[in-house]
């Protein structure tokens, strides 16, 4: 289950930024998480309450907001977010796309004090 080390760089990255911030607790994550990212959001979130209880993280609230697929039309230049996995174009049918969103996982913001 890769969600493990995933929330260990997450914990060590919110350690880094508290530190450098002076900030003696994370009160908030935020991620954003891709449809096509292969994380599992309820892994992540059990995962993260698990190991955040010996961190600078242990009483923050954790926040996953996901981010559907975006795709460009390289035909067209159409850019569309996907309602289903069908990777074409919804104004030319064009199936020369280029994905921009919804495959990674990113830490968005944290609130530190």
């Amino acid at each position: 289950m890769h969600e493990y080390s995933i929330v260990q760089s997450l914990l060590e990255s919110c350690e880094n930024h508290a530190k450098q911030n002076d900030a003696s607790k994370v009160m908030k994550v935020v991620v954003k998480i891709g449809v096509l990212s292969g994380v599992e959001p309820d892994l992540l979130k059990s995962a993260f309450d698990t190991f955040k209880e010996e961190t600078i993280c242990a009483d923050c609230e954790f926040v996953i907001n996901s981010q559907p697929v975006v795709i460009t039309c390289n035909d067209c230049n159409e850019t569309t977010t996907l309602e289903t996995m069908e990777f074409k174009c919804q104004k030319c049918g064009s199936l020369q796309v280029s994905t921009i969103d919804g495959e990674d996982m990113y830490l968005m913001s944290l609130e530190l004090e």
